[in-house]
């Protein structure tokens, strides 16, 4: 087992909380003055963990913590000789074929050829021909135009969690076809809504997973809802968010620019994620 010294793992926690620690303030803040954020609340609640999730510290499994007695308060640790550690007979076994399907999503996405063709099409065919739309913000262009413009191109959204809010009429112009059960047949490293994922899988498992690990994934998941956001046909220009202009051809360069962007930044995440799965299924398993 690894040994962390106080003064290493304490220093190591200090500098996550640095990474997201205003982030969260200003979520909290608008949360009790009961204001909405178009853009940011997405990461709380589509993403269903509470933003005290960040601030919680852990190596993840097979790491001894010198001192650290206000760990043992928690259900998944133990006291050890020289301080605590996560205790994995309190792994919750159920939940091992879980962890499996995620490792074997993972290995299957990193495994594949990152495509940035895509364009970010999937928040305009969530409001194709619809009567109303997911967000209070305005479009920038008319549904008529909306309409018009995708039908003028070639969709190709390889994530089911995109393509399950899109409108009835626009899943016929899709030419992939990705379903709940067969997300491993088309996940790809170049999706943008692939690589916001990366913190979920890193928060479902804390604090098995290191905590580092999820804020970095976090972080990232920032930088590509920004992108997400800014590619779609809402206005959010009173939110700081200039758009990339997807009705253009400029536009879209801009957009598969960025969207390698968000690629390279997830990368070496998804790849020291797949190594902590792998590290947590041997130990419990």
């Amino acid at each position: 087992m690894k040994f962390l010294a106080s003064e290493e793992w304490r220093r190591n926690a200090r500098d996550e909380q640095e990474l997201v620690a205003s982030f969260v303030a200003s979520h909290l803040e608008r949360r009790r003055l009961r204001q909405k954020h178009p853009v940011w609340d997405f990461l709380f609640e589509y993403y269903s963990f509470k933003p005290s999730f960040l601030s919680r510290y852990s190596p993840g499994i097979g790491v001894e913590l010198e001192d650290g007695a206000e760990f043992t308060t928690r259900s998944e640790w133990k006291r050890t000789e020289r301080g605590s550690a996560l205790d994995n007979s309190r792994f919750p076994l159920h939940r091992l074929d879980g962890a499996r399907d995620i490792l074997a999503l993972l290995e299957a996405t990193e495994q594949r050829l990152a495509r940035h063709d895509c364009f970010g099409w999937h928040e305009w065919a969530m409001v194709y021909r619809a009567e109303e739309t997911r967000h209070a913000q305005p479009l920038r262009l008319s549904h008529d135009a909306i309409a018009t413009l995708l039908e003028s191109q070639t969709l190709r959204c390889s994530h089911f969690d995109a393509v399950r809010f899109w409108t009835p009429e626009a899943l016929p112009l899709n030419t992939m076809s990705p379903k709940s059960h067969d997300r491993s047949a088309w996940e790809q490293p170049g999706c943008i809504h692939a690589n916001m994922d990366l913190y979920k899988f890193a928060a479902k498992f804390a604090p098995w997973i290191p905590s580092r690990l999820m804020i970095e994934a976090f972080v990232v998941a920032k930088f590509a809802r920004e992108l997400d956001m800014r590619a779609s046909p809402y206005e959010l220009s009173a939110f700081g968010f200039e758009p990339v202009r997807l009705e253009t051809a400029e536009g879209r360069r801009e957009y598969a620019v960025l969207q390698r962007e968000v690629a390279l930044r997830a990368a070496p995440i998804r790849s020291r994620l797949i190594e902590a799965y792998k590290t947590l299924i041997e130990a419990v398993g």
